[in-house]
């Protein structure tokens, strides 16, 4: 801890009847305690686990700035009981990707709904008018829902570009409830830009669940908007060091996922304690690693 930022992020992360707690330093991105269970997290356990981190940083005289977590319903009264009030903030990305999940789940909607609108077609070649008529009603369609299918992401694409905007504008046509899916998209990405205070994107927000009410079909579809959760996403912006998500615990998440693939003897309680211990014991020598590297490649540019 001896380049400790304030800011912290904190997380549970599951291995079979295991749970690793960890909390990492969210702007050095170093893993500085961590805990392995036998069992599912209570928020004794969490209390008890923030407890003596805060322990340690007494003795250090040390105080947590800020935290961010996801929006796990296990850290906010921990969070109040041990470290007071401090900023508590929930993981931009997560809720971003909960948001995302509704407005594909929207667009799956409207391609169920235009599939139940194909016309039946009798076997064999069209003959009459009206058969010809109904078969290129089930091609026009067809397509529509293909197209739908392959560009769905583009409702929920922060930047498209330009050949990607008139894209969307052909998927759009005929369909107000798309533009309005693709429109209250890009309000929710402008809810978190770093350019605005958070009483501003907290006006935004309300304007735009007034706006998400005006449409009846839409108001059960995108619940998620009317989320307290929300609110506390956007503390960020009035607290200029304070990171707008967990990414720092997430990635040495990722990287213990990634070594259990690998090593599949690492199972035992004993065994993931050790192995999360050898991986701090890395990020540790991390820098005199980088500064070794640098100047083996500037000797080899010499030779």
């Amino acid at each position: 801890m001896a380049h400790f930022s304030g800011y912290i992020a904190a997380d549970e992360l599951y291995d079979g009847p295991f749970c690793v707690l960890s909390i990492v330093d969210n702007r050095a991105f170093k893993r500085l305690v961590y805990e392995v269970l036998a069992h599912d997290p209570s928020h004794e356990d969490i209390r008890r686990f923030f407890q003596r981190f805060q322990d340690a940083l007494a003795e250090r005289k040390l105080q947590v700035l800020g935290i961010t977590t996801d929006a796990s319903p296990l850290y906010p009264e921990p969070i109040r009981e041990v470290f007071g009030p401090v900023p508590h903030q929930l993981c931009q990305f997560h809720l971003i990707a909960e948001l995302t999940k509704v407005v594909l789940h929207a667009v799956a909607r409207t391609r169920r709904t235009l599939k139940a609108r194909l016309p039946k077609l009798v076997r064999g070649r069209p003959r009459t008018a009206a058969q010809k008529a109904n078969a290129r009603r089930k091609q026009r369609l067809q397509k529509q829902i293909t197209d739908l299918f392959e560009h769905r992401h583009l409702f929920v694409k922060h930047h498209p570009t330009q050949a990607e905007q008139r894209t969307l504008a052909s998927l759009c046509r005929g369909q107000p409830r798309l533009r309005a899916v693709r429109a209250i998209m890009d309000e929710v990405y402008r809810l978190f830009d770093r350019r605005c205070r958070t009483a501003t994107a907290l006006e935004k927000l309300a304007r735009l669940r007034r706006r998400v009410r005006a449409f009846k079909t839409l108001g059960k579809t995108l619940h998620k908007l009317f989320s307290p959760n929300l609110e506390k996403a956007l503390i960020f912006l009035d607290e200029a060091l304070l990171p707008s998500t967990s990414n720092a615990v997430e990635r040495g998440n990722r990287r213990h996922r990634k070594m259990q693939k690998t090593v599949y003897r690492v199972r035992r309680q004993e065994q993931i304690q050790g192995r999360i211990a050898l991986d701090m014991q890395r990020d540790a020598q991390g820098q005199g690693r980088e500064q070794t590297i640098g100047i083996l490649h500037y000797a080899r540019t010499l030779a």
